[in-house]
């Protein structure tokens, strides 16, 4: 029987890791907001030549694997322990093409998103908490963001495309 390790990311959600026979770790991180993240690495001990890899899934995804995989649900009802009404802490990690890769980090506010803030930056081993908004981000920089799941979400479509979805546009009357 494989052994799970399960622990509280308090915000976040709750990771559930185990080891492979083969020594390899995997993890799946299952947010509040609905979505997982599976995770792959290497034990520490490897050194320089461990590997991570992070695959984010949506909510109808993970079930997919789950299912396809022989899952059950409990991860789900676990999750659902942990949730704090209109609460979400989620992370956004930073890809080459993501907008915000090589742009300071701006305040949610100022573009007109309030209520969400950037809790912290994390680059490599090492957290910055409380980024200003003159704060570089780079590729692999995660970003740790709380607020609603809704404008967290926002934040998010920022973070990739450097535009903000608006219902407005979509709700306008034909000609208007």
């Amino acid at each position: 029987m494989v052994d799970v390790r399960r622990v509280k990311l308090p915000g976040v959600g709750v990771l559930h890791t185990f080891v492979t026979d083969d020594g390899g770790k995997v993890g799946v991180i299952a947010h509040r907001s609905g979505h997982s993240d599976l995770i792959t690495f290497a034990d520490e001990e490897d050194g320089a030549e461990s590997t991570k890899v992070s695959l984010r899934l949506s909510e109808d995804e993970a079930h997919t694997l789950a299912e396809l995989l022989g899952g059950t649900q409990i991860t789900e009802s676990l999750t659902a322990l942990d949730q704090i009404p209109g609460l979400s802490i989620d992370w956004f990690t930073v890809d080459y093409e993501d907008y915000i890769a090589g742009q300071e980090l701006g305040d949610p506010a100022d573009r007109g998103v309030v209520g969400v803030t950037v809790v912290a930056v994390v680059r490599g081993e090492s957290a910055n908490p409380a980024p200003a908004s003159d704060f570089k981000v780079f590729p692999g920089d995660t970003l740790v963001v709380a607020g609603s799941p809704e404008k967290v979400a926002k934040v998010f479509n920022f973070f990739r495309s450097g535009q903000y979805k608006t219902k407005s546009v979509v709700d306008a009357p034909p000609g208007g």
